[in-house]
């Protein structure tokens, strides 16, 4: 077993962060570019959006292939394959003419994108030790949460600078640079046992977890927190990108910098587990969801921003501790309730912009904010019911 803070430690932990911050950079590149492709190719903001919300659909199905498969297949080269069809399809984007052809595209990324996230974790509980796992998990969320301010800040610069088609070609450039230190780092599987795909009881298992009212609820509130606060970016940057504002792509990029308030939000959280419930802290960081879309219905960029970072900080004080909750909660096959987590989680993403473009359309940027506010009545309901359920339970 790898110890902590041993060089196969470093080697490996390395490598998973390094390929959580390419698979997130990936996912997250077209954001900040959503204007310019509206322009390019003649599109409503809606049609602009399907070539992120395609990738986030795909990638949180794919989560319920990979784990069975890598199960039975292995775990090191199941992860290779995926990200080498992700750098693929990015270098193809980079070279299309048709909108069609991009969003082709990113759905098959999308399906590659989900790999490493569905089978990282299970690499490092087969190979390292317990004291080395939590260590390493640290660094790998660190990874995930950089590669998405990074994909859109490397988006937004590259594609203001050299135009959208050479922001996926230099993203291409740079993951495959990051998958060659990936192979190269990455030790070979030494403890992985396989097994038998058993669909019957995969299947099961996510009936049993659907069934479970303290584990739905959780997966409800995080997926429609997502289905909001990721969808805001989007029609911020349309906002931004029009009178009298008229911000560069660029600029775009740097406002998802906000992001990192997420990190601290985090963190916080989990001082606040020792005062409060989870469900608690699940309904507090939706009453910052609300109070930071509050913030955001001035025309002050200023006033933006800040309710950006107030809905950072509280989006993932209530992601921490959903996804905590569903660990604990999870009375078997713990590895699959944090699968089916996740499919919810990335499903809101994908869908969040339907539901807000029919705002945006009817009222604008008061429109999406009105539109947010109703679904997280709805998740803070939700907190609240699982407080009183869960209290309940006990």
């Amino acid at each position: 077993m790898i110890e902590a803070r041993t060089k196969g430690f470093w080697r490996a932990t390395l490598a998973l962060s390094l390929g959580s911050f390419m698979v997130f950079a990936n996912l997250y590149i077209s954001q900040p570019l959503l204007p310019m492709l509206a322009e390019s190719f003649s599109l409503t903001a809606l049609e602009a959006s399907f070539s992120f919300t395609i990738t986030t659909f795909m990638l949180g199905l794919s989560l319920l292939f990979y784990g069975p498969l890598s199960d039975a297949i292995g775990r090191k080269w199941l992860m290779l394959g995926s990200m080498a069809g992700a750098v693929l399809c990015t270098l193809l984007i980079s070279q299309v003419s048709s909108y069609q052809h991009m969003v082709i595209l990113r759905a098959i990324q999308g399906f590659c994108l989900g790999g490493l996230p569905a089978i990282a974790i299970a690499y490092m509980g087969d190979e390292f030790a317990r004291p080395a796992l939590t260590v390493a998990v640290g660094f790998y969320i660190s990874g995930n949460s950089l590669g998405g301010i990074g994909g859109r800040l490397l988006g937004g610069f590259m594609g203001d600078w050299f135009g959208w088609s050479n922001a996926f070609l230099y993203m291409a450039l740079l993951s495959f640079f990051l998958l060659i230190i990936f192979i190269y780092l990455l030790p070979d599987s030494k403890q992985f046992q396989p097994s038998r795909p058993q669909l019957k009881k995969v299947a099961q298992d996510l009936y049993d977890h659907l069934k479970n009212p303290l584990l739905l609820t959780a997966f409800l509130i995080s997926g429609f927190n997502f289905f909001i606060f990721v969808n805001q970016y989007t029609y911020a940057t349309f906002l931004l990108s029009q009178e009298p504002y008229s911000l560069s792509a660029s600029w775009l990029g740097m406002l998802f910098l906000t992001y990192l308030s997420g990190t601290m939000g985090a963190a916080f959280s989990g001082r606040l587990s020792g005062l409060l419930s989870q469900p608690a802290i699940m309904a507090l960081g939706v009453c910052l969801l609300i109070t930071g879309s509050g913030l955001m219905l001035t025309s002050s960029i200023g006033w933006i921003i800040t309710g950006f970072l107030v809905n950072a900080f509280g989006f993932f004080v209530a992601h921490s501790n959903a996804s905590s909750w569903v660990s604990h909660n999870a009375k078997k096959a713990k590895a699959s309730a944090s699968s089916l987590y996740l499919v919810f989680y990335y499903l809101g993403a994908s869908s969040g912009g339907f539901y807000l473009d029919i705002f945006w359309r009817w009222m604008g940027w008061q429109g999406v904010i009105f539109g947010s506010w109703l679904i997280l009545a709805l998740t803070l309901g939700l907190s609240l019911r699982l407080y009183w359920y869960s209290g309940r339970s006990v």
